[in-house]
């Protein structure tokens, strides 16, 4: 079997969802490790007045394509922006644009989506599942295409406690909601909502779960792979360790905590906590088109599922991940912290509830008291209420825990070359999460808000500062609320009292001691 690189050589890939975060590394890592390629064509629709094109020149000339600008320094030349829109009818692309595609792409990469969690159903529906229709519809007019990589999620069927890595019946006939969708006003299809989405959390993995059973529905005779991420972080290797570029899921939770603006989180210590690197799912990815194409006239062509996930190879759970997020921002604070690192992970409920307003929303309140008294603008409260949608959103992934079948993963890395394994490494066996979480958490302080190491020993010095303020805090109300107590309770004096007078005993004694030794 030819190599991965040598799979690549010379092939036209189209990639959906470049500008994400996830596609961003797709291209950079096929661009560097498959040198061979030919073209990499990516749809990009206008935004905020910037055409196609100059998204994309914006876009490589982040840090993240350093590595591959030091080795190819021509590597743009391979990037076509195509101007396409997935909401639109036929994905928006010209007849020239359309004509493109379908003469030339041998490999598509369908990774755009909508992420956001409680996103409204008609919206979910638009770009998970119409937009994956319009692509194998696309796809069906290509006359030289190899292979189709559908990206879902391994949450797609998160009702369930074990996944396996097939495609399950789904929850309704994506074709009937469509169709009623259509009609429906948005005021009724949030009031039904709750009930079409029945024991899933939210719009993302419901229709998740649509879209994939439609791509099973209407591949024809296509060569098609799912590939399905857990939550997806900061990179393990590549191109370096802890890239991040957003706040999105785990990573703006850790950047709160880092901050001491998160201090409860309803999470059960012992749940799995599925994190999977982004250059992992990459490499599987890549992987999997891999095999799927160079086997197509080998083997029957059925779809295969990937679950790519660490929960079920190399476990890690929620409580470790807080050891280890507040560890490493205790010894590497993040500039201009509120309070320091320190959470508390709780499944209660009312327990939460009271963590969350004594701990965040009461001093939430009391700064922004401070910022108004001072003629600033107060914004704590704002940000508080921010971290709580965010931490709904995650509660349920935080809360449970699902036993994944990776078999196909495994077989995939069974097939593979001593080198492959190498270039496109995915078995998490050998990730060290400690390591990982450091790189993680440091990630996000320099990619994200892009801090600069050398503001350490200042921020040092600030963590301190409050760690001062808060034992001079804690002494001076527990020092008063003795006194209050004392005053009024013969009792309470007596035990002070005694207290005090068994410390003096105590001095006395080591004094004396330490006297008789000499």
């Amino acid at each position: 079997m030819v190599t991965i690189p040598e799979y690549y050589e010379g092939k036209n890939v189209l990639i959906t969802g470049a500008t994400g975060f996830m596609g961003k590394v797709l291209l950079e890592k096929l661009l560097r490790s498959c040198p061979g390629v030919k073209a990499a064509y990516v749809l990009v629709r206008p935004k905020a007045g910037q055409a196609p094109d100059a998204r994309i020149a914006d876009m490589i000339n982040c840090k993240l394509f350093d590595r591959l600008r030091e080795e190819q320094p021509d590597f743009a030349e391979k990037i076509m922006a195509v101007n396409s829109d997935l909401m639109q009818p036929d994905l928006d692309l010209s007849t020239k644009d359309q004509e493109t595609l379908t003469g030339c792409v041998n490999i598509v990469f369908h990774c755009a989506a909508t992420i956001r969690f409680n996103e409204p159903l008609k919206d979910a529906m638009q770009l998970n599942v119409l937009a994956t229709q319009k692509m194998v519809s696309l796809a069906h007019r290509m006359k030289h295409l190899e292979v189709f990589i559908h990206v879902s999620t391994a949450y797609a069927h998160c009702d369930r406690e074990l996944i396996e890595e097939v495609v399950y019946p789904p929850p309704v006939d994506y074709r009937k909601l469509i169709d009623t969708l259509e009609w429906m006003d948005d005021k009724l299809v949030s009031l039904i909502t709750p009930k079409l989405l029945g024991e899933r959390p939210n719009t993302y993995t419901y229709t998740k779960a649509l879209a994939e059973h439609l791509v099973q529905q209407e591949c024809g005779n296509l060569n098609i792979a799912i590939v399905r991420p857990s939550i997806v972080g900061a990179s393990w290797k590549e191109p370096f360790p802890g890239w991040i570029d957003n706040f999105n899921g785990p990573s703006g939770i850790f950047i709160a905590a880092g901050k001491g603006i998160l201090r409860t989180m309803r999470a059960s210590n012992s749940a799995v906590a599925d994190l999977v690197p982004v250059d992992v799912v990459i490499n599987t990815t890549l992987a999997a088109a891999w095999y799927s194409g160079s086997q197509r006239h080998a083997r029957p062509r059925n779809m295969l599922v990937y679950n790519c996930t660490t929960g079920g190879i190399n476990p890690f759970h929620w409580g470790e991940v807080e050891y280890h997020v507040t560890s490493t921002f205790k010894r590497n604070p993040l500039e201009q912290a509120f309070r320091r690192p320190n959470v508390n992970l709780t499944t209660n409920h009312l327990i939460n509830q009271y963590w969350i307003a004594v701990s965040h929303k009461a001093p939430a309140f009391l700064y922004d008291l401070f910022l108004r008294m001072s003629g600033r603008e107060p914004r704590m409260m704002k940000t508080i209420t921010r971290l709580h949608k965010a931490m709904m959103v995650l509660e349920y992934f935080t809360s449970h825990s699902w036993v994944w079948n990776t078999d196909n993963v495994t077989m995939l890395m069974n097939q593979m070359g001593a080198e492959d394994k190498k270039v496109f490494n995915f078995d998490v066996r050998q990730l060290h999460w400690a390591e990982y979480m450091e790189n993680y958490c440091m990630g996000t302080k320099k990619y994200v808000l892009n801090e600069e190491l050398s503001g350490l020993p200042a921020a040092r010095k600030h963590l301190n500062k409050l760690r001062n303020i808060r034992y001079t805090f804690n002494t001076i109300l527990v020092v008063l609320i003795w006194r209050i107590f004392i005053a009024r309770s013969q009792m309470a004096r007596n035990i002070w009292y005694f207290v005090v007078s068994l410390c003096f005993k105590f001095l006395s004694y080591f004094r004396a001691s330490s006297t008789m030794r000499y």
